[in-house]
């Protein structure tokens, strides 16, 4: 079933010169016949450089570099961009620090269905349904990230048990209903507004399980000021919610 569907895997870096190599490996064996696209923001540890290798060598792998770290949000937007205009039928967007597993991926794809007027239109690979896991965070952290999608699911209406996590599944005729221009979130936060105007739009929404592995090498990019500023564009997003707005 995986290979009935044309594939974009979406990454955004910042220093993961380290972790990339691993982790397209990894997906290639995996979902060999899936595309692979990397959006780096200026890394200056050699990121970009050894991407525009592969992208010159490997007709599946595509680059694009943005020069300066412009978000997380707006990176994903970039790989969603990409999948629209290269006519992809699935985008899966990932983290780069090999903390989102790549055998899961046949499970999500699977999950999506054999046909665009059934099953399910966005699958997201989940820490906090049965099955599955975080391996390496420390208690205060786990329950930071409870709060957030709990906070996430009451202010925005979400069904999802994992709102925050970036591990997702989506088919392309859905994302080219958002209105990406309208989007608040530049950051973290962008997750769960993802959510919230996939809803917006009526998609059908699935988890699968997924064992999440804090990084090993390289620095984690979010931060208290990240975190808090995410709480801050949920919140308004919310009150458009209890208040019945639209999106933009």
């Amino acid at each position: 079933m995986t290979t009935n569907w044309k594939t974009l895997v979406a990454i955004a870096t910042y220093n993961e010169r380290e972790n990339i190599p691993d982790l397209v490996k990894w997906i290639r064996q995996e979902v060999p016949q899936t595309d692979l696209l990397v959006i780096d923001d200026g890394s200056p540890d050699g990121t970009g450089s050894w991407c525009e290798q592969m992208a010159g060598e490997n007709a599946w792998f595509h680059f694009i570099q943005r020069g300066a770290k412009q978000g997380l949000g707006t990176a994903t937007i970039c790989g969603m961009q990409f999948a629209i205009e290269s006519n992809y039928d699935l985008w899966i967007g990932m983290d780069a620090d090999l903390s989102h597993p790549p055998e899961r991926l046949p499970a999500m794809i699977a999950k999506i269905g054999e046909r665009f007027d059934s099953d399910y239109d966005l699958v997201i690979g989940s820490r906090y349904i049965a099955g599955g896991n975080i391996v390496g965070w420390p208690l205060k952290r786990r329950l930071m990230s409870r709060a957030v999608n709990f906070y996430s699911r009451v202010m925005l209406g979400l069904n999802p048990r994992d709102c925050s996590g970036a591990f997702r599944c989506c088919r392309v005729p859905l994302l080219e209903q958002l209105e990406f221009s309208t989007f608040l979130s530049t950051g973290y936060s962008f997750m769960e507004e993802f959510l919230w105007r996939m809803k917006r739009v009526d998609a059908r929404m699935a988890e699968v399980p997924i064992q999440f592995l804090e990084r090993q090498q390289g620095q984690s990019k979010l931060n208290y000021r990240e975190a808090l500023k995410a709480l801050g564009v949920i919140s308004k997003l919310g009150i458009r919610n209890w208040l019945g707005r639209d999106g933009s």
